[in-house]
């Protein structure tokens, strides 16, 4: 199953994430196989980029966004 899921990245304790597209079974720091966008809930507000047709396509296809990768899309206009 794919999934719509953050990737950490960024040094400790400054933090931010992107949003990807991977394999269930892949770990949490694995190759995705497509990269959506990013949120950084460190500035203020939070920024968030995200490619809203991609992730429109990849849901067509299948995907499911976790829950807090479905809160970042909802930021982003989806």
């Amino acid at each position: 199953m794919v999934k719509i899921r953050l990737m950490r990245m960024g040094a400790k304790k400054k933090p931010f994430y992107r949003v990807v597209v991977a394999d269930s079974r892949a770990p949490a720091d694995g190759r995705a196989l497509d990269i959506l966008g990013y949120y950084n809930p460190l500035t203020d507000p939070p920024q968030v980029k995200v490619d809203l047709e991609k992730a429109k396509a990849w849901m067509e296809k299948g995907a499911q966004p976790t829950g807090q990768a479905r809160a970042v899309l909802k930021l982003a206009g989806m």
